[in-house]
Order: structure tokens, then sequence, then C-alpha cells
């Protein structure tokens, strides 16, 4: 699928909004810079969020809670984990029973960490322009593509 501007990112992340349901992950995949966060904050816009958004970089999880959203969402980080044992400390499972999880760069969560997660990598195809391949789990065959 190609994106071919930044407007056009966040409104797909707002399409793909309107497809969450608790217990989901949506897990980002892409270089620095590649439009991990750009997706993000379509998504959060996309559930109601209407302040900035940032990358939670340094914190590894910002949570998004109604009434601010329509659903519980943790928007999450992983780029400064260092042990995917840690994952346990941050309560993402937890915070999935309740809601749904965004996570930039998965990888760093260890094999298996994303299995059941709509997963999509970011490629740039230019300045603005960017490629999403998209992994479709069984959870998301009925929801998939976003409208």
């Amino acid at each position: 699928m190609s994106i071919a501007s930044v407007a056009d990112m966040l409104t797909f992340g707002r399409q793909l909004a309107a497809q969450i349901r608790r217990g989901d992950m949506i897990a980002l995949s892409g270089n620095l810079g590649s439009g991990k966060t750009v997706l993000a904050r379509g998504v959060l816009e996309g559930l109601g969020h209407q302040g900035e958004v940032s990358s939670p970089s340094y914190a590894l999880v910002h949570p998004y809670d109604p009434p601010h959203v329509r659903l519980p969402i943790s928007h999450v980080d992983l780029y400064r984990l260092d042990d995917p044992a840690a994952l346990i400390e941050l309560g993402l499972d937890e915070a999935r029973t309740y809601g749904a999880l965004m996570v930039e760069w998965p990888e760093r969560g260890g094999p298996g960490f994303v299995a059941d997660a709509l997963h999509i990598t970011i490629e740039p195809e230019g300045p603005d322009a960017r490629r999403l391949t998209v992994a479709v789990p069984r959870s998301w065959e009925t929801r998939w593509p976003p409208r």
C-alpha cells in the first residue's frame, strides 16, 4: 500500500482507528523517521484524542484513556528496551485486557511478541511518500482493509 503524504498517513490512521477493538495490538516497524509516530497520531485522532502526540521514547508507554479517547489505548515505544524480559514490568498484558496497544519498534519485544498483532512496516519512498507492508492476523481479517 502506498501513502503519498503526511496528510494521507494521518487519514489512514484515522480509518484504522475505526476498526480497533479491545485486546488488539498494532505493531509499527520502520527506521527512525519513517512515519510510525505520524501513523500513531492519526490512530489517536481517530479515537478522539485532540492533544499533542509524541513518541513515548523515554517514558516507553503513554496511556490514553476515556473520555479523551473512545477506547483505552497505550502508545508504546520499545526503541530503548534492552531486554525483552523487561516487558513484564511495563504491564502491557494488563493494558491490553482493557484496551489496545500500539507498539513502535515491536521487534525489540523478542520472538513471538507480535504474533497476533496487525503488523505494519513503513518504508520511505520519497520525501513524504511511504510504502506500507501489512501482515494481517486472523483477528483482523474481517476488518481489513480499513474504510
